[in-house]
C-alpha cells in the first residue's frame, strides 16, 4: 500500500511532465498556487450520502477513494456544506486516500439522535464529533483539513488528539480560541467584520436569519470570496443542506458562545479549558489562506509559532477567497498530499 500511495503521491506531483491526468480532466500543478478563479465551480455532485451513529449523532458523509487507503477527513464551515470539497475529492481519491467528509451538526442529513440533546455549537463539540466519526468509522489516524469552522475543528483536534492525527492542512490557520479571548474588544475595522456575530447575539438576528437563510448565507458567500463568480445552480446545491431542522439553532448558538452570551455543556468544559491555554500544535501541518479572502482571518505571522512540529505556510493568489477549497481545489488537495508526506 505504502508504494502504491507513493505512486499516486508522485503522479499527483507531476514529477516528470508537470500535469496530472483525474476523472475531471487534467491539472495543470504550475497554477496550484496561482489560480484564476473560475466563473463558477463544477457542478458536480457526490453520490450516495452515508449514513452513521456516532456520538449525538446520527452523521451524513460523502466517501470517495479506496476503502483501504490512509484516510482524509474533511470539514466544511459555516454558511457552506460538503460540496467545498467536490472537487477535491477525486483529486485525492486519484493519489489513493479514502476521503471522508461528513456534515457538520446542524447541516444536511447529519441529525441528532435525540431531541432532548443541547443544540450546542460550542467547538469542544463539533470537535468531540468528529472523533466519534472516527470511532464508528474504525478510523484510527487521520489526515484533518478544513476550513472555517471546519478549520477550527482540524485544529482542536490536532491539539487535543495528535494521536489521530496524520496531519493538518487548516485554511487561515490557527482558529483556537476561548470565551475570555472572545470578550477581547478588537480595532473598529476588525469589529465591523464580524458585523454577523453581533447580529446573532439578538433575538432579531436569530429570527432574521432563520426567515432569510438563503439570501443571508448567500450574501456571506459574496463577501467572504469577493472575486467568486459562482452562479445560482452551485450556490443552491449547498443552500440544501441549511434546511436541516437544526441548522439556526447551531449556527446561532455558535457565535452567542464565542461572545459568552450562551453557555456551553458540562462535560466540555475540561476540553474549552484546553483551548483556552491555546495548545501548540505539533503535527505536519500546511496553513493556507487565499489572498482574496473578505472573511476575518488571523495575520499568519501571529500564529506561526503555535506550530512545532514540520510546517508551511501557503499563500493561494489569483483571487481567492474565503472558500479555498471550493476556489482552488487543486492546490488544496496538493496541501493534503503535501502535509501528509512525512508523516
Amino acid at each position: 500500500m505504502t508504494q502504491i500511495i507513493d505512486q499516486h503521491r508522485r503522479q499527483f506531483l507531476g514529477v516528470a511532465a508537470g500535469t496530472v491526468a483525474i476523472g475531471l480532466g487534467v491539472i495543470d500543478l504550475a497554477r496550484a498556487e496561482t489560480e484564476t478563479p473560475p466563473s463558477s465551480a463544477t457542478g458536480a455532485s457526490f453520490g450516495t450520502i452515508k449514513q452513521i451513529n456516532s456520538g449525538v449523532l446520527n452523521v451524513g458523509y460523502a466517501e470517495a477513494g479506496p476503502a483501504t487507503g490512509p484516510v482524509a477527513i474533511l470539514l466544511h464551515g459555516w454558511p457552506y456544506d460538503i460540496h467545498s470539497f467536490v472537487d477535491v475529492a477525486p483529486i485525492l481519491a486519484q493519489a489513493g486516500y479514502r476521503v471522508i467528509i461528513p456534515y457538520l451538526r446542524g447541516y444536511g442529513s447529519t441529525h441528532f439522535l435525540s431531541a432532548q440533546t443541547l443544540r450546542n455549537g460550542e467547538p469542544a463539540a463539533l470537535a468531540v464529533d468528529i472523533i466519534a466519526l472516527m470511532d464508528a468509522l474504525d478510523i484510527k489516524k487521520a489526515v484533518v483539513a478544513g476550513f472555517d469552522w471546519g478549520a477550527r475543528t482540524a485544529d482542536i483536534i490536532a491539539a487535543l488528539w495528535p494521536e489521530r492525527c496524520r496531519a493538518l492542512v487548516s485554511v487561515s490557520g490557527y482558529l483556537i480560541s476561548s470565551q475570555a479571548a472572545g470578550n477581547a474588544p478588537l480595532p473598529p475595522a476588525a469589529e465591523l467584520q464580524w458585523w454577523y456575530q453581533f447580529y446573532f447575539a439578538t433575538e432579531r438576528g436569530r429570527a432574521g436569519y432563520e426567515k432569510h437563510t438563503h439570501d443571508f448565507a448567500k450574501l456571506i458567500w459574496k463577501l467572504a470570496s469577493p472575486q467568486w463568480k459562482f452562479d445560482d445552480a452551485i450556490f443552491d446545491r449547498s443552500a440544501k443542506a441549511f434546511e436541516n431542522k437544526d441548522h439556526v439553532a447551531i449556527t446561532i448558538h455558535n457565535y452567542r458562545w464565542r461572545l459568552g452570551l450562551a453557555k456551553g455543556e458540562a462535560k466540555y468544559e475540561e476540553i474549552e479549558k484546553k483551548l483556552a491555554a491555546t495548545p501548540v500544535i505539533n503535527v505536519p501541518t500546511i496553513t493556507m489562506e487565499g489572498d482574496a479572502n473578505g472573511a476575518p482571518h488571523p495575520d499568519p505571522s501571529a500564529y506561526a509559532k503555535r506550530f512545532s512540529g514540520r510546517y508551511d505556510y501557503r499563500l493561494i493568489t489569483g483571487g481567492i477567497g474565503h472558500n479555498l477549497p471550493q476556489e482552488a481545489p487543486q492546490a488544496f488537495a496538493k496541501a493534503v498530499i503535501d502535509a501528509d508526506g512525512g508523516a
